[in-house]
């Protein structure tokens, strides 16, 4: 995998954002946006996926978390390499750890297949971490839940989905938030209206206020 992109916070580190990009994209796709809305404390970490062939695509290769068979609801998935996937995303969270982060100040997060990865990853971690930002993306191995939790029933989620996606489809949106709701305590799941498979302004300032109020509820910084 390669090296990843780290933007380093402007005054003494006490929280870190890991946050994971698209299918085809790489950790550079998320940085920029991400240093303008996270507090001074927070370091970011934007991961690159490692290339890999993509069977939804053809087999063509590209950065890529798992392989991705279908993006129908209820399709095969790539359950080794969504399970190794979580465990690079355990190796990153556990290096902030060894270098003085506490779990509870660590925010994973994501976009489309790297948002199911930061589900996946969050909710099969052993300590309760700061929360979870989940964009335009889905639970994935839906069906192993809630059994497959480790971690609190307490981790804020925030999820959020365009009505008007045509890749990952508002429903399977839905659904995953829906199931999250009937085992995790603290779940938002909001819908920008005419956004497609994408971000916009007004999701990445509702991203940067509910980061400031997970921060502010551990340690009240």
């Amino acid at each position: 995998m390669a090296a990843p992109v780290i933007v380093e916070a402007t005054v003494k580190q006490t929280a870190t954002l890991i946050f994971m990009h698209g299918l085809g994209d790489t950790g550079h796709g998320w940085s920029s946006a991400l240093a303008a809305i996270r507090p001074p404390f927070m370091k970011v970490i934007c991961p690159t996926a490692p290339t890999q062939p993509v069977s939804l695509n053809a087999g063509f290769r590209m950065p890529s978390w798992f392989d991705l068979k279908t993006l129908d609801i209820g399709g095969p998935e790539d359950e080794p390499g969504i399970q190794s996937a979580r465990d690079s995303v355990h190796g990153m969270i556990q290096k902030e750890i060894s270098a003085g982060i506490p779990a509870n100040r660590i925010v994973l997060g994501g976009f489309s297949q790297g948002g199911a990865l930061a589900l996946y990853s969050a909710l099969t971690y052993d300590q309760p971490l700061a929360g979870v930002v989940a964009l335009s993306c889905w639970l994935p191995l839906h069906k192993q839940f809630p059994g497959a939790k480790v971690n609190s029933d307490d981790v804020p989620i925030f999820q959020a989905h365009g009505d008007y996606d045509p890749v990952v489809p508002y429903k399977f949106g839905q659904l995953s938030a829906s199931l999250l709701k009937s085992f995790m305590k603290n779940v938002t799941f909001k819908t920008y209206n005419g956004l497609s498979h994408s971000s916009s302004d007004d999701e990445m300032d509702d991203v940067k206020d509910i980061i400031s109020k997970w921060q502010q509820a551990n340690n009240h910084l």
